[in-house]
């Protein structure tokens, strides 16, 4: 009998010393934030599944121990704990606690991801691929060929690069109209267009739009950054009008125009004012690229936005969004670098902002049955990118919580969807 005790006890260590859990902690002591999303994408690709612990030690990782997740995370070097599951257990009844503003969302399975974006080169890097590059999460290009054939119903999120949905080759005409860059630019959009049946590249760039429309209102995941924010909003208010200028279409522009847009079309913003003059650097009032330096003095050295916090078991999905090591998130410019409040539908959720310069900077809603996200500006880690700058060095960035934002949004879909509550 004594012998049968001991076989069993000796047993039960056995088995307990191979029930474990990887801890990835996501506060100020992991080495690599942007890889670890990379590796919680590599656990979701071999079918296992994750818990992302909510306001945790900064929105950690936790899921099944294995070798092969070890050897990732050393590799990658990505800072790791291994844990008994008794000590997960209590973690997890720790969160559970009603007094904590933490939870516990279950991540199931790793999302298709496309980015809209021009299969040449362009003179700008794009923040999201270069950050998807990074954290090693493979992603597919699509672009306005592929978007009228319906490929974007084999993908669950989508990125909008750097983009002008407008027609109006992003407004460069009047700095970089002789440049070799924009007028392939041009030339390549124009035979797209034809190619696909439209008379203007801004038809195209507006049928586009709706099929992105389209594909949130299924339940699509839609993210955007800079120019491609408050442009794609613009295409969707404006369609039926001319609003580009005769360097753009070959023809005069709608001088009703500001008349006769419909802000019940956009997604996020209401009320602003199109910019008529074409050679000026900017779409409409809704950026505050022109007034945030002389009306509000943001500089470089005051140049920061707030996430706001929100109850982690009340909603979960905007505290998925706003999860990070820091709360207040270094400011960086871009074509479309912010958002005036003032032009903000009210529905829209705000999740990031500098209020003393009246600005929305991370906005969020739903749209039919799926969520889109804006996020103003270029790249978190270049302050001021210019065209034709270098790409970022994301190696040298390995913690920045600027891009956590976007790769948030990345791993968002993969939560196992639950009721809100209300």
């Amino acid at each position: 009998m004594k012998r049968l005790v001991f076989l069993i006890l000796l047993v039960s260590l056995s088995f307990s010393g191979f029930s474990s859990q990887i801890l990835i902690p996501m506060d100020n002591t992991q080495k690599n934030h942007l890889k670890a999303y990379g590796l919680a994408y590599f656990v979701l690709k071999h079918d296992i599944e994750i818990y992302w612990l909510l306001n945790y030690r900064g929105g950690s990782f936790m899921f099944r121990n294995d070798k092969v997740f070890i050897d990732e995370c050393n590799i990658r070097g990505i800072s790791y704990e291994v844990i008994p599951d008794a000590k997960s257990t209590a973690i997890l009844q720790e969160i559970s606690n009603p007094e904590l503003n933490q939870d516990a969302v279950k991540l199931e399975k790793a999302p298709r991801i496309a980015v809209y974006s021009p299969k040449g080169k362009q003179p700008w890097d794009d923040a999201v691929t270069l950050v998807l590059n990074y954290a090693e999460i493979p992603y597919d290009i699509v672009y306005d060929e592929e978007v009228m054939d319906g490929k974007l119903a084999e993908y669950d999120w989508m990125h909008l690069h750097h983009e002008d949905f407008t027609g109006q080759y992003g407004r460069f005409w009047f700095g970089s109209r002789n440049t070799a860059w924009y007028q392939t630019e041009v030339r390549e959009n124009e035979a797209m267009a034809k190619k696909l049946g439209f008379a203007k590249v801004s038809q195209m760039k507006l049928a586009v739009a709706k099929k992105v429309r389209d594909f949130v209102a299924g339940g699509g995941f839609m993210f955007a950054m800079c120019s491609a924010t408050d442009s794609y909003d613009i295409a969707l208010a404006a369609e039926g009008v001319d609003i580009c200028g005769p360097m753009f279409d070959g023809d005069a522009a709608d001088p009703d125009m500001n008349k006769k847009i419909d802000f019940a079309k956009c997604f996020a913003f209401e009320n602003f004012t199109l910019s008529t003059n074409p050679a000026e650097y900017e779409f409409s009032s809704i950026d505050t690229y022109n007034t945030r330096m002389q009306k509000y003095g943001v500089t470089k050295e005051n140049d920061y936005f707030s996430l706001f916090e929100f109850s982690a078991k009340w909603d979960p999905v905007p505290s998925m969004l706003c999860q990070n090591h820091e709360q207040l998130i270094k400011g960086f410019w871009g074509q479309t670098v912010a958002f005036d409040r003032s032009y903000v539908k009210k529905n829209v959720l705000i999740m990031g902002e500098n209020k003393a310069a009246n600005e929305a900077r991370y906005i969020h809603g739903e749209h039919g049955k799926g969520t889109w996200t804006f996020y103003g500006g270029h790249d978190p880690e270049d302050y001021q990118h210019r065209v034709e700058d270098p790409p970022t060095d994301l190696s040298l960035h390995p913690n920045s919580a600027g891009y956590r934002l976007i790769l948030n949004n990345v791993l968002f879909p993969a939560a196992k969807k639950k009721k809100q509550k209300t």
